[in-house]
């Protein structure tokens, strides 16, 4: 049975907070809200719980996890980035965007793409999120709690059927140490993936803030 931490949306208890990191550098693996749906993550560092956020959504080593950081400056320590691909993310953060960029040595395996060598990060317009990891001071895994027809692997609970907090809550909380409520209740449109390895950016997927991305690509 997962413990529940309630925070405000806006200007969480750092309290909790600092009870919710303990757990998380303990292993743990939470159900949380951001800017774009619930998720399903750990810190970065948790091996054993990136494993199990794995095995929660059955997603195979060679699928890449994408993960939270704090800042343009804090991505620029997990990921390449070009002077063209900061231009593009400085314009877009905090949103619902995730970069796939090359990763940095400071970047587990398990998480990456092991052929590509790529990860995905987002900086999630979201208070709650941004103080869990300003106080924990690592990435923290994301991958979304909902079944979407995109969505990398399947779960072993129908969360896809679910139509609001209480019945994600119910379906999760036997699977997940921590429930994190701010109050929000569970979004249902993914992030836009905007891939910056190469000379041209790449939309790889379209989701929440598309038509901003679209826009700012044609005069970048």
């Amino acid at each position: 049975m997962a413990i529940f931490y309630e925070l405000h949306p806006d200007t969480p208890q750092q309290r909790r907070v600092e009870q919710i990191i303990s757990d998380l550098k303990n292993g743990a693996v939470m159900l949380y809200p951001t800017d774009t749906v619930y998720a399903i993550g750990c810190d970065l560092y948790a091996k054993s719980a990136v494993e199990r956020v794995r095995q929660i959504k059955q997603l195979s080593n060679d699928k890449p996890l994408t993960f939270l950081c704090s800042s343009l400056s804090n991505i620029a320590n997990y990921a390449i980035v070009s002077d063209s691909a900061y231009r593009i993310i400085k314009r877009l953060i905090p949103g619902p965007y995730t970069f796939v960029l090359p990763a940095t040595k400071l970047v587990p395996r398990l998480v990456m793409s092991p052929k590509r060598k790529t990860t995905g990060i987002r900086v999630p317009d979201n208070q709650s999120c941004l103080s869990l990891l300003e106080t924990l001071a690592n990435p923290i895994i994301s991958t979304s709690a909902h079944i979407t027809s995109d969505a990398e692997g399947m779960a072993p609970v129908d969360v896809g059927a679910v139509t609001g907090k209480a019945e994600l809550f119910d379906c999760l909380e036997n699977l997940v140490d921590i429930i994190v409520d701010d109050g929000s209740d569970p979004g249902y449109q993914v992030s836009t993936i905007l891939e910056l390895t190469g000379q041209e950016p790449n939309l790889i997927r379209q989701g929440l803030g598309v038509e901003t991305v679209t826009a700012l690509i044609g005069v970048c």
